[in-house]
């Protein structure tokens, strides 16, 4: 069945071109050309993943995401001219995934959209149906889930695969580029802040106590990495 991806840009031109090319890679391909019609869109249509331009007319992308946040826990990848890093930053805190900074080659649009599926729908097999637990916490990779003292936490993709792979090697120091290869699967500009603002992100759902966290430490000038069980004899 087909991955359905919703392409959000105000010119025609944009979208006609990425849902031409994201057709032929085989996607299902809707488009809206605003934030409000983005909702509509993404509402009725429930996409995989939304590609989203951040400068519109009406409702822009970071309010789209402000409101659909609220909602679904979808994959957003920005589609941003800008070259601010302020204006990146801000979109990785309201909880988008990825950006790709126009002007932007397919092959690499597509490699980072087929990235970010794989993270997000799934693969057969049995490594899949793990649940990584470590004091009062837990997270089953087969239904996507994330538990904490009793209570499910939502969590973006990027921030549910950062902490799979932290979980998964409790004690071991993860340098933010390594950690940007394992969400991404390529490196790009800001890397030490993407991954920080991930990170804290993560942090504000789980460890909301910054000088005295529970689960992820800073590793000051290497990375981070997720505490081992203290177990008592």
């Amino acid at each position: 069945m087909s991955r359905t991806i919703l392409v959000v840009d105000d010119k025609s031109s944009v979208r006609l071109m990425l849902r031409d090319v994201l057709t032929e890679e085989g996607f299902r391909v809707v488009t809206a050309e605003d934030g409000q019609q983005a909702l509509y869109a993404a509402r009725q249509e429930k996409p995989d993943l939304i590609l989203l331009d951040v400068m519109m007319p009406n409702m822009n992308g970071l309010d789209f995401i402000r409101t659909y946040r609220r909602e679904q826990n979808t994959p957003i990848i920005l589609l941003t001219a800008r070259m601010e890093e302020s204006d990146k930053v801000v979109g990785l805190e309201l909880g988008a995934d990825d950006y790709i900074t126009k002007p932007f080659s397919m092959r690499e649009l597509t490699a980072r959209i087929r990235a970010v599926l794989r993270r997000t729908g799934g693969e057969s097999g049995a490594a899949l149906s793990d649940v990584l637990r470590c004091g009062g916490l837990s997270l089953d990779r087969a239904s996507h889930e994330v538990i904490l003292d009793g209570q499910k936490v939502s969590l973006t993709p990027s921030e549910f695969d950062l902490l799979d792979v932290l979980m998964t090697s409790p004690g071991r120091v993860y340098s933010r580029l390594e950690l940007l290869e394992r969400l991404q699967g390529t490196s790009f500009e800001g890397v030490a802040r993407t991954i920080d603002v991930h990170v804290r992100n993560l942090r504000s759902k789980i460890d909301p106590d910054a000088a005295n966290p529970r689960f992820i430490e800073t590793v000051f000038g290497v990375g981070y990495r997720f505490k081992p069980e203290e177990r008592s004899l």
